[in-house]
């Protein structure tokens, strides 16, 4: 999804997809946590201006490292891709 994410907290940002009936597309989030290789926590309101009762939560990725490290090769390339992002290039 194209968005305008930067890990700052209290950074508030936008992801943005194609419009659906009762959804404008956007989802409003803002930064609550970020804790380098850690954690990452921010808002979700998917609510837009037409939806009814869209959802509202708080998103949060937490990392905990192992002996083995993550070997899963969805997660490297699910990490590269937010590297992208955060750099500005996607």
């Amino acid at each position: 999804m194209k968005n305008d994410f930067e890990p700052v907290v209290g950074h508030k940002f936008h992801f943005r997809a194609t419009p659906m009936p009762h959804w404008n597309g956007v989802t409003e989030c803002q930064v609550l946590v970020v804790e380098p290789c850690r954690c990452l926590s921010y808002t979700w309101n998917a609510s837009g201006e037409e939806a009814a009762g869209g959802l509202k939560t708080i998103v949060t990725w937490t990392l905990t490292p192992t002996k083995a490290g993550t070997p899963s090769y969805g997660w490297q390339r699910y990490l590269a891709g937010l590297e992208r992002v955060v750099a500005g290039l996607s």
